[in-house]
């Protein structure tokens, strides 16, 4: 037997289904600039946080950065360092957020589009 949700439960899994809609929305363009952010700070330096990501990105919407860094984490494009620092965002209140760096295939990745560009610029 099943048990009941309580209205409260019931009101939350809404609210959940409602962001994650939300978030299945956004558009290519969105996802193509957080994995952009997410190369360029991985090339440039150790590791890194959604702190440093949120300081260059528009606002991208509640929930949206963190499922797009899970989706990268999934396909093994990063891995976190182990490391975690308080968060800069103030509805946060310091959370702690992981620190994160690019794997082999993200490296790989990030100097495969540096080629592209270098070679598009020559070409024009």
């Amino acid at each position: 037997m099943t048990r009941r949700l309580s209205v409260a439960e019931r009101l939350a899994s809404t609210e959940k289904d409602a962001l994650l809609d939300d978030i299945a929305r956004h558009s290519e363009w969105d996802r193509f600039l957080v994995e952009q952010a997410v190369l360029h700070f991985g090339e440039t330096r150790a590791e890194w946080s959604c702190n440093d990501l949120r300081e260059v990105l528009p606002d991208l919407g509640p929930g949206f950065l963190g499922a797009a860094i899970n989706s990268l984490r999934t396909a093994g494009v990063i891995e976190h360092t182990g490391r975690m620092i308080p968060s800069t965002q103030a509805n946060t209140h310091g959370h702690r957020i992981s620190c994160w760096r690019l794997t082999g295939k993200g490296l790989s990745i990030a100097a495969t589009r540096r080629a592209a560009r270098a070679e598009r610029r020559a070409a024009a």
